[in-house]
């Protein structure tokens, strides 16, 4: 993956020092994101014991950032970019007791885990307007937070927020690919997937991966 990486960064270097007509964007939009792997699914294995009482969610957060959009060829270009991307993975209990449903009660748990994503992509434009794009893509960790939450009616009864970030990996290594549509006046939308290939928790107790689905809108200037 490495080599990868930097061959596409040397390509940015290249082509940026002869001259390209280089353009600059900027882009924000919601991700659905969640974790995937054995660890997960023996995790469903056992809330499938739970007749309803206990449901996975993602975690539905955002992302926003910049890009830099430099010409390789006629219709290819290189994207790199840098993003705020919330990530992570929710556990939603209720409880379904008959004589007891009008309160209502229920408890959360939510790995937050946000990243900064340095996406870099190669992008295809197919026909006016519409663009493919794919590449690999580092995500640094700035923080995992673990929050519980717990009421009832409505209600928060219980709520506390834990600072795990120390006990997962500072940095995922991701693909990443999407399509989107451009406008003639660089406004565009675009829908994408992080497929996460490093594992997140840093002493391997535990195998789980990100993965999320970005859908974005961005103005390239």
């Amino acid at each position: 993956m490495k080599p990868i990486i930097s061959s596409a960064l040397f390509a940015v270097l290249f082509v940026s020092n002869a001259n390209a007509q280089i353009k600059y964007g900027v882009k924000a939009g919601i991700n659905i994101a969640n974790w995937q792997g054995d660890a997960v699914k023996s995790l469903g294995s056992v809330i499938d014991l739970t007749n309803g009482l206990v449901n996975t969610k993602n975690r539905t957060g955002f992302h926003i950032g910049g890009y830099v959009d430099i010409p390789l060829a006629e219709n290819i270009s290189i994207e790199p970019g840098l993003q705020y991307s919330q990530k992570g993975f929710t556990l939603v209990g209720n409880l379904k007791i008959d004589a007891l449903k009008f309160i209502g009660a229920n408890a959360s748990a939510k790995i937050q885990a946000d990243y900064i994503d340095i996406p870099i992509l190669l992008k295809a434009n197919l026909s006016k307007g519409l663009f493919v794009y794919a590449g690999p893509q580092v995500a640094v960790l700035v923080k995992n937070n673990l929050h519980l939450n717990a009421g009832i009616l409505g209600i928060s009864l219980f709520s506390q927020d834990l600072n795990l970030t120390n006990n997962f990996n500072k940095t995922d290594i991701t693909m990443v690919g999407g399509m989107g549509y451009r406008l003639d006046n660089g406004l565009q939308i675009a829908a994408g997937y992080d497929y996460g290939m490093s594992r997140v928790d840093k002493n391997s107790s535990f195998k789980a991966y990100n993965r999320a689905v970005k859908i974005s809108l961005g103005l390239t200037f």
